[in-house]
């Protein structure tokens, strides 16, 4: 039974088709992204997706979508106290504040099949690192890493979750802006993980450069369907490969997140 059931007896019927019966968990934190008609009943809502989901003890709800520096978004809490967990995401454990820096669960598999591509002794490079969904896997498969995260409340975590994780020795992290040449890390690399921003696309060809012939770059972008085959010709027409290329899931109506897999040749 889906939330929209659950509460179709408790709700105005008018109401019923803004409910939305999808919503993340991370850790055991629910959020929700529900509509500020539906405030009246947030307790039914709640009610609801506790009844659901009994390792639930923090539920938000998000009144902003993800923006700034720091990537966060807004919320308001509907239950619970605090807005720190710890996620479990295949064999890996992280710790994260929501409130304060970006996480989505829903990229768990896209970045199980990157991290998969890993092989002993490669060396990796990951901007926008986050706590270290990426990194840290990468890590533990044997891979050289240098992470950049400019939001120090996630770079706080990053460094707590390396730790957790036991990939100290070989996950190395730098607190500053990935666009800024000062915190290029020197030399090449087999593997770019480049988790980019909304908006900020000149993050390839700022780190493109740093990519080893025969290394594989994983680029991800917020684009519409219509744009893709000419972004498909671009990346070809600079010498670069693409042999997987996939939507990452919805961000805004008609415009997706998009992950491109490019190949420099040897």
């Amino acid at each position: 039974m889906g939330l929209k059931e659950q509460i179709a007896d408790k709700v105005p019927v008018e109401l019923l088709p803004i409910v939305s019966d999808h919503f993340e968990v991370i850790g055991n934190i629910a959020i929700l992204a529900m509509p500020a008609q539906l405030e009246p009943f947030r307790h039914i809502i709640t009610e609801a997706v506790l009844c659901r989901h009994r390792n639930i003890t923090t539920i938000l709800n998000k009144t902003a979508k993800v923006s700034g520096c720091a990537r966060t978004a807004q919320f308001e809490t509907w239950h619970g106290e605090t807005t720190i967990t710890t996620h479990r995401e295949f064999r890996f454990s992280y710790r994260i504040d929501v409130g304060s820096m970006f996480f989505s669960a829903r990229m768990a598999n896209e970045r199980k099949r990157v991290w998969n591509q890993v092989e002993p002794g490669e060396r990796v490079h990951v901007p926008f690192a986050g706590i270290g969904p990426f990194a840290i896997p990468a890590a533990a498969r044997g891979g050289e890493v240098y992470a950049v995260e400019k939001n120090p409340h996630a770079f706080r975590y990053l460094a707590e979750n390396i730790t957790i994780n036991k990939v100290r020795k070989t996950c190395h992290i730098l607190q500053g802006d990935a666009l800024r040449r000062t915190c290029l890390p020197n030399g090449r690399f087999d593997r770019l993980i480049i988790p980019a921003p909304y908006g900020m696309d000149q993050a390839l060809d700022l780190l493109l450069p740093l990519l080893s012939e025969g290394g594989m770059a994983h680029f991800y972008t917020f684009k519409t369907k219509e744009e893709i085959p000419a972004l498909l010709a671009s990346y070809e027409s600079r010498g670069l490969a693409v042999p997987y290329h996939s939507s990452c899931g919805n961000v805004a109506p008609g415009v997706c997140r998009w992950v491109f897999d490019l190949a420099r040749a040897l």
